[in-house]
């Protein structure tokens, strides 16, 4: 472990703030990138046991100082948008940073490359509903702008690979567990205590935060290279979704069911809201209609890796539920669940 030097990417976001963590636990040599304004709510109780390097994956000349000495990367920093908007920006850090990220890896022989990517990056089409590692990235108009970066950051991976670089990719399906409550599926939580009337049709899978980090481990440790691995706990539709976190909660479940045609209603609305008064949608084209979209995602290949099984979900659900309920004590500060 003393011979390793890890380097860390979006170290102070929801994964990668827990791959710091357990990290730090195993005993190894972390050092971790982090924005000048990146909130450190995630890492406090282990930011003084991790080298923090003030950088942005976008700024390649910022990135180099981090890079020195640096045996394994794993590349978890991204931005999740399904807002036209963000678009460009979106591009700059999903594909520009990872096309930054490998260049560095190579340049200063980097031993092994994690990216994290994203079970997005093998496109959708309602043709094709059952996904597995060897499902290839198919054109369609269900495929979000999130999801063609997502494909095109994997696309610099696999480049760097051909180069040399031994890399190894993660595709996490929808990503559960504590963190901050007002973005990601956190949000979930807080948006079911306070009445969310909602559920939709469709259908996708979903993980354990922890189990993310933890197979990002085995995987480095256990040398995984030119693979990629679906990290999927369970396939389940968002009806049962909302109602287990409701239940959870002791909170009323959503009773409206949201089908194609009043999705299609809402983004329109809430479209014409943003333009008339100017403020944020709740839903846009993009999460409206993949929130009406069933996608069934494989996870045989993750659980031949040794020495990992995927915890339930109503665990990771529960135990995220009691941290909110905690957490709504205080203000909604930030939760990490315990490995």
């Amino acid at each position: 472990m003393q011979q390793t030097k890890i380097l860390v990417t979006g170290a102070t976001g929801f994964v990668g703030s827990y791959l710091v963590r357990l990290l730090v636990q195993k005993g190894y040599n972390v050092r971790a990138i982090r924005r000048a304004e990146s909130p450190m709510d995630l890492v406090r109780d282990v930011a003084g046991k991790v080298e923090w390097v003030e950088a942005d994956v976008t700024d390649v000349v910022g990135l180099e100082a981090a890079f020195a000495g640096i045996t394994q990367v794993f590349h978890c920093a991204a931005m999740v948008s399904f807002h036209p908007k963000d678009v460009r920006r979106m591009r700059q850090i999903n594909v520009d940073g990872t096309a930054n990220m490998v260049n560095l890896a190579l340049d200063f022989g980097v031993q092994h490359f994690i990216h994290v990517s994203s079970i997005a990056a093998f496109g959708r089409s309602k043709e094709r509903p059952n996904l597995d590692e060897n499902s290839k990235w198919i054109q369609s108009s269900g495929n979000s702008q999130y999801a063609i970066s997502k494909y095109l950051s994997e696309q610099e991976a696999w480049r760097a690979h051909a180069e040399g670089l031994p890399v190894a990719i993660v595709n996490p399906s929808v990503i559960f567990g504590g963190g901050f409550w007002d973005v990601g599926t956190g949000r979930v939580f807080k948006q079911v205590a306070q009445g969310l009337k909602f559920w939709s049709v469709g259908h996708t899978g979903i993980v354990d935060v922890r189990d993310v980090a933890q197979f990002m481990l085995l995987a480095m440790e256990q040398k995984i290279n030119g693979e990629r691995f679906i990290l999927n706990a369970e396939n389940i539709g968002f009806r049962e979704l909302f109602f287990k976190v409701a239940d959870a909660m002791g909170a009323k479940r959503p009773f409206i069911k949201v089908t194609p045609l009043l999705a299609e209603v809402a983004w329109r609305v809430e479209w014409l809201k943003e333009k008339l008064l100017g403020v944020e949608p709740i839903v846009t084209k993009e999460s409206a209609r993949a929130s009406i979209s069933s996608f069934q995602y494989a996870n045989s290949k993750s659980l031949t890796m040794p020495g990992f099984s995927y915890r339930p979900i109503d665990q990771t659900i529960q135990e995220t539920a009691e941290q909110f309920l905690d957490a709504a004590k205080d203000g909604f500060s930030p939760r990490v669940l315990a490995f």
